[in-house]
């Protein structure tokens, strides 16, 4: 017990380490190593016996049914030696088990709901062992409705059945109605509910219920809950180890609670200094926050999650002009846009390239370096959008085009496709051919991708829902395009339009705002963001580092237990 006091720190550390001092605590508890046993306690022997005694009355009674009897322990039940006085049994020898009853979703809500009686308790409504049961979801049984089962007032709670089965569990506080997926167990012998609450929430108890799952769905019935082994300690010994337990989980929420307002502290400290950096209205001190930064790095890149962040903060102040020095002899980007001007005449004159509709621009309040210029997409590129010959015809498929979807557009450089089609696929379609090195944003698709970007790095057609801008790679490198995409992901996600599946369009992508350096400048940005996205892996990778070190520590204390 006083190694295990020794190293809350230890777990503090550790990233997941509350968590398994959680566990450990548990464990040593079940083991009858948290407390120390008493010679004067009446052993687990005697308190069977009364239990035996307290059963045949209530079954003569007839408040309870004859239980069935239970296998005998033998020495493959018993997971590991117990002290003195403890002693192996199963778990329907101590209580009384049962399921509740279900309720379809209709006559939940016409007929239970809102109405005076005992609350009902579904799965939903039980936590993970810690927390309260939600007594206030507005169902309750009438308590003239005979068929369902009642569960009283200290009644401990399991999920039987699903993905939360052996998980979710709880005390009752009152007397509730409940669902047949959960089973209730209402304890003979003055067990304290909370101790047998502490045994479902230990890792042998998980193990065992784990092992006899069975199912698709994957649950365990009664038949096999009744007879998992569990150890019982004398009874006086069951709430020293509950008050035991409840002070050091106590303990671990406060650490737990300590650690997320550090982290909390941690993360807006350095979001209000990346905001001073990347402050696109001249009034913040960029060199004030670099210097914040840097005298503060070791402690606010403890995390990953600020070192995402900070990618994404050197992503956005290279596309403002605050990444790299201006050179004041460098030919200014109103020269550099007069020359892509002239290119696409020339390129629409020759027939290479089309003269496409004008689209509204998107807004820009940022305050740019007299050297750039503020510009749309349609000013630089062409927006091509491709097409999906038809699925039907297997002689359009399986051929040697590339032919790229949304869903391979994903913040990486595009080398192959997984799908290919012949030429005959792409005569009879409207996809065209895109050249390698152009910029690819998807604009629509599931989950993230809508507003996702790549680099084409081979010759490739598209589908539909892949905008592809074609550019002059003289005039606008393509890397610092894909960086511009990718520092605008979120941006460009907002931008997409209607209602279940909002996506953008040729239209909104053309009018996307694009801030245009002196070419010079872009091809020194794009090695500093190479430079930083490299420093960033680093970190990321001390990090992971770190991490192991500490689980790895903590792991080695665990095991001296």
């Amino acid at each position: 017990m006083e190694l295990l006091e020794q190293h809350f720190d230890t777990a503090f550390a550790a990233p997941d380490g509350i968590a398994k001092l959680r566990e450990l605590i548990l464990k040593l508890a079940m083991q009858g190593k948290l407390v120390p046993q008493d010679p004067n306690d009446s052993p687990a022997s005697e308190l069977l016996k009364l239990i035996e005694a307290e059963k045949k009355r209530l079954v003569k009674e007839r408040k309870i049914k004859a239980p069935k009897t239970l296998t005998e322990i033998t020495a493959s039940d018993e997971s590991y030696s117990l002290p003195h006085g403890w002693q192996w049994v199963r778990l329907g020898a101590i209580g009384n088990i049962f399921n509740g009853n279900s309720i379809n979703a209709s006559e939940k809500e016409s007929k239970y709901a809102g109405v005076e009686g005992l609350p009902y308790i579904a799965t939903k409504d039980v936590g993970y062992g810690f927390d309260p049961l939600d007594y206030d979801n507005g169902i309750c049984i009438p308590v003239d409705e005979e068929k369902f089962r009642i569960a009283h007032q200290g009644a401990v709670l399991i999920c039987a059945e699903g993905g939360s089965a052996g998980k979710k569990c709880g005390l009752t506080d009152r007397d509730i109605c409940f669902g047949n997926k959960l089973f209730a167990n209402e304890l003979y012998g003055h067990i304290p509910s909370r101790f047998i609450l502490y045994v479902y929430l230990s890792p042998a108890f998980r193990a065992s219920f784990t092992a006899a799952m069975t199912g698709i769905i994957g649950g365990v019935s009664i038949a096999k809950f009744v007879e998992i082994p569990i150890p019982l300690p004398p009874l006086d010994e069951q709430h020293r180890i509950v008050a035991q337990i409840d002070r050091l989980m106590a303990r671990c929420d406060a650490l737990e609670n300590l650690r997320n307002e550090r982290e909390k502290k941690r993360l807006a400290t350095h979001a209000a200094a990346l905001s001073q950096l990347i402050d696109t209205t001249g009034n913040g001190s960029a060199d004030e926050a670099w210097a914040f930064i840097s005298k503060h790095f070791g402690d606010l890149y403890a995390v990953k999650e600020n070192v995402v962040e900070l990618r994404k903060a050197i992503l956005q102040l290279a596309v403002i002009g605050k990444l790299v020095p201006q050179d004041s002899q460098a030919e200014p980007a109103s020269v550099l846009l007069s020359k892509i001007s002239q290119d696409r005449i020339r390129r629409i004159n020759e027939g290479a390239s089309k003269r496409q509709k004008a689209a509204p621009a998107s807004n820009s309040e940022v305050i740019l370096p007299k050297s750039w210029e503020k510009i749309t997409v349609q000013d630089f590129a062409d927006v091509r959008l491709g097409s999906t010959p038809s699925r039907s015809n297997p002689e359009f498929w399986q051929g040697d085009i590339p032919w790229v979807s949304s869903g391979e557009v994903a913040n990486n450089i595009i080398r192959d496709t997984s799908e290919k089609i012949t030429q005959s696929g792409y005569d009879s379609s409207s996809v065209s051919l895109i050249p390698a090195r152009s910029l690819l944003i998807a604009i629509i698709g599931q989950g993230k991708t809508r507003g996702q970007s790549a680099l084409l790095g081979i010759e490739a057609c598209t589908n539909q829902n892949v905008a592809a801008l074609v550019f002059n790679e003289n005039f606008v490198s393509p890397e610092f395009a894909w960086i511009w995409a990718k520092s605008k992901y979120e941006a460009h996600r907002g931008d997409g339009r209607g209602g279940a599946q909002p996506a953008l369009n040729g239209e909104i992508v053309r009018g996307f705002s694009f801030n245009l350096p002196p070419f010079e400048e872009q091809q020194r940005i794009v090695k500093k963001v190479d430079l930083l996205m490299h420093l960033c892996d680093a970190i990321e990778q001390h990090i992971n580092s770190a991490a192991t070190k500490k689980t790895e520590l903590l792991n080695a204390v665990m095991a001296q237990m």
